[in-house]
């Protein structure tokens, strides 16, 4: 059976390791180092192996205008399918290396074209950040109702969401202070969410937090095996049930990341829990 690739849950590659992207595309494999250990995983690329591949970004646009071919190498494989993430926080001192919500948000409708299919682009609204400032507690869930508004109107449905998780590390990080809503918050949150995005067409998945489906959001499988092989051109099967190698929680099925917490990412968003490079504030 061919194998799901996601590039990557680790690190923006879209964004910033394009041209490592095209180059071990053409290259026909990857040498991985897993995270937890010294040891180095060879993964085919060659598209007779690969079934989808599935691209997680802040920002897509350096990969639709081509930027060192990577588009012209993701074309010899089926199928790509794209998850977005927009939190709304872009250009704040949150995420200082990401652009505004509304140019990111401008390139839906070439990112649907590219993936073919809107079935094939997810947002991700994810994750829900809360801070203190000013003695105030401040949130970018303003942000929730005009970002899925836009969403509404390029034919995409599927918008996933997860509330910030507060790790030691970002806990630690001097110059913020966060806030972290108690579960009937978060609830309550969820439910104003759900019933925001029902009223737009669209429908609110809650990723790797199963408790917001007491709230009525449905459960995510961010990556779906069922979802692209239906989605598949060939309608080939792709692998299903849960991924041994992710969280509990996670609903999502067999994939191999080839990304890398090596591969730093300069987003510098402040609530990440990976290996960013943070500029100071």
């Amino acid at each position: 059976m061919k194998q799901v690739i996601s590039a990557s849950r680790r690190t923006d590659i879209p964004l910033y390791y394009t041209r490592w992207l095209a180059d071990v595309i053409r290259q026909g494999f990857v040498d991985v180092p897993q995270p937890y250990n010294a040891r180095v995983r060879r993964v085919s690329l060659l598209p007779e192996d690969v079934h989808t591949v599935v691209l997680w970004s802040k920002d897509f646009r350096p990969l639709l205008r081509n930027a060192a071919g990577v588009r012209d190498a993701l074309a010899r494989y089926d199928q790509v399918f794209c998850h977005l993430t927009i939190t709304g926080l872009g250009g704040t001192a949150l995420e200082p290396g990401i652009a505004p919500w509304q140019e990111v948000i401008a390139q839906l409708p070439e990112l649907i074209a590219f993936a073919g299919d809107p079935r094939r682009v997810s947002i991700r609204y994810d994750p829900i950040v809360h801070w203190y400032e000013g003695g105030e507690v401040k949130s970018n869930l303003p942000l929730a109702e005009p970002i899925l508004r836009e969403v509404s109107k390029t034919g995409i449905t599927a918008v996933r969401i997860s509330f910030a998780t507060l790790y030691g590390k970002v806990r630690q990080r001097r110059g913020w202070r966060w806030y972290d809503p108690a579960p009937a918050q978060r609830l309550e949150i969820t439910r104003e969410l759900v019933a925001l995005a029902h009223s737009l067409g669209l429908i609110l998945y809650a990723c790797s937090q199963n408790d917001l489906c007491l709230a009525g959001a449905m459960p995510s499988r961010c990556i779906d095996g069922e979802l692209l092989s239906l989605l598949h051109p060939q309608r080939l099967p792709a692998a299903t049930g849960k991924d041994p190698g992710q969280r509990p929680e996670c609903g999502c099925t067999p994939s191999v990341d080839i990304g890398s917490y090596l591969m730093r990412c300069p987003n510098g968003c402040r609530y990440c829990y990976a290996n960013p490079k943070i500029p100071s504030r």
